[in-house]
C-alpha cells in the first residue's frame, strides 16, 4: 500500500471516525452498534456508529469506506428517553444493543436503561402491538395476493411479504418473551437459532421454513445467480458470510435483499425474460419455498406460536 493509500484508510478506520464524531459539536451523542469491535466480531462485522446530532431534519444512514453512521436528530433523542414515545418510532434493537461512546447529557443511557429494565407487563403490550400490526399486514397480504385471478406474481409477492412480516415484527415480538432484542446482522438465521431456538422450538421452525434454507449447496446457487441483477454489494457481503461457514445467513440476506431491490420484477413477473426469471428464481427460493397462500399461511401459524410463546 502505498503512503498515501495508508493515510487513507487510516483516516477512514473506525477508530478515526469515532474520533470526529465525538469532536463534532452538532453531535451529542455516539454509540458503536453491531458485532465489530466486540468478541463476536468477524469477517463479515460492518463498523456502524449511531449519532444524534443538532440540525439534522430527520434519520438518515451514511456509508463511507466500509463504515455506516446511522445519524438521528437531537429532539430524538430527547423525546426516546419515553417509553411510549420510543416503541412508536425508534429503532430499539439498534438503541437497547449499541455501545455507547459518547453521553454528556445522559440521554442515551437512559433511553437504554429504559429498553433494558422495562417491566413484564411493558413487554406483554409491546408484543401484542407488534403481533396486531403483523396480523394487519397479513390481512393486507391475503387481500392482495391471494384469490381468483391471481398467478405466479401475486405468489411470489405473497412470499416475499410473509418474510417481512415474519422477520420484522414476528421474530421481535418473539424475543420479547426472554427480554432480548433482535440483531440483523447476516448471520441473523444463526442468531435466532440461539436466542430463540431451544425456548420456541415451533415459533422458530415456522421462521426458517419460510426461508428454504439448504446448507452450502443452496448457497452455492444462490451466489451464482446475483450476477446480472445489480447485487454487487449484496454478494460482496454474502459471500464474506459464506467464505466463514454462515451459509444460511448469506441465503436469508440474498433472498430479503432480493426481495426489497427487485420488487418491481417480482410484479412484472411474465413479462421477464427467462433467464432472468431464473435467477431471480433461484434468489427467492422459488422451487424450496412456500408460496401464495401456503406462505400466509405459515406466517399465521407462527404468529399463533408467538402469541403462546411456543
Amino acid at each position: 500500500m502505498t503512503e498515501a493509500g495508508r493515510e487513507r484508510s487510516e483516516r477512514h478506520s473506525p477508530e478515526r471516525v469515532a474520533e470526529r464524531l465525538v469532536a463534532d459539536r452538532k453531535v451529542r451523542a455516539v454509540a458503536q452498534a453491531g458485532s465489530f469491535g466486540t468478541e463476536f466480531q468477524w469477517a463479515g462485522s460492518v463498523p456502524t456508529f449511531v449519532t444524534f446530532e443538532r440540525g439534522l431534519l430527520s434519520a438518515h444512514s451514511d456509508a463511507r469506506a466500509g463504515v455506516t453512521v446511522e445519524r438521528f436528530p437531537f429532539e430524538q433523542l430527547e423525546a426516546w428517553r419515553d417509553w411510549d414515545a420510543a416503541r412508536a418510532e425508534a429503532p430499539l434493537a439498534l438503541l437497547a444493543t449499541s455501545r455507547v461512546l459518547y453521553d454528556p447529557t445522559g440521554h442515551y443511557g437512559r433511553i437504554q436503561r429504559t429498553l433494558w429494565n422495562l417491566s413484564a407487563s411493558q413487554r406483554a403490550a409491546h408484543r401484542a402491538e407488534l403481533l396486531l400490526g403483523a396480523q394487519d399486514a397479513l390481512s393486507a397480504a391475503r387481500a392482495a395476493h391471494t384469490g381468483a385471478g391471481h398467478g405466479v406474481q401475486e405468489q411470489l409477492l405473497a412470499l416475499a411479504d410473509a418474510r417481512e412480516i415474519a422477520l420484522t415484527r414476528l421474530y421481535p415480538a418473539l424475543l420479547t418473551w426472554v427480554h432480548l432484542w433482535p440483531e440483523f446482522e447476516i448471520r441473523l438465521p444463526h442468531a435466532w437459532r440461539a436466542s430463540a431456538g431451544l425456548r420456541f422450538p415451533k415459533a422458530v421452525y415456522h421462521l426458517e421454513s419460510l426461508y428454504a434454507f439448504g446448507g452450502e449447496p443452496e448457497a452455492r446457487r444462490v451466489l451464482l445467480a446475483t450476477r446480472g441483477l445489480g447485487l454487487v454489494e449484496q454478494e460482496r457481503r454474502a459471500r464474506a458470510a459464506f467464505q466463514v461457514g454462515y451459509y444460511d445467513g448469506a441465503v436469508r440476506y440474498l433472498r430479503d435483499e432480493t426481495a426489497r431491490t427487485h420488487r418491481e420484477d417480482l410484479q412484472r413477473w411474465l413479462n421477464l425474460t427467462p433467464a432472468r426469471r431464473e435467477k431471480l428464481g433461484t434468489l427467492m427460493g422459488v422451487t424450496r419455498s412456500p408460496l401464495g397462500p401456503a406462505a400466509l399461511n405459515i406466517v399465521q401459524e407462527l404468529l399463533d406460536a408467538v402469541r403462546e410463546g411456543e
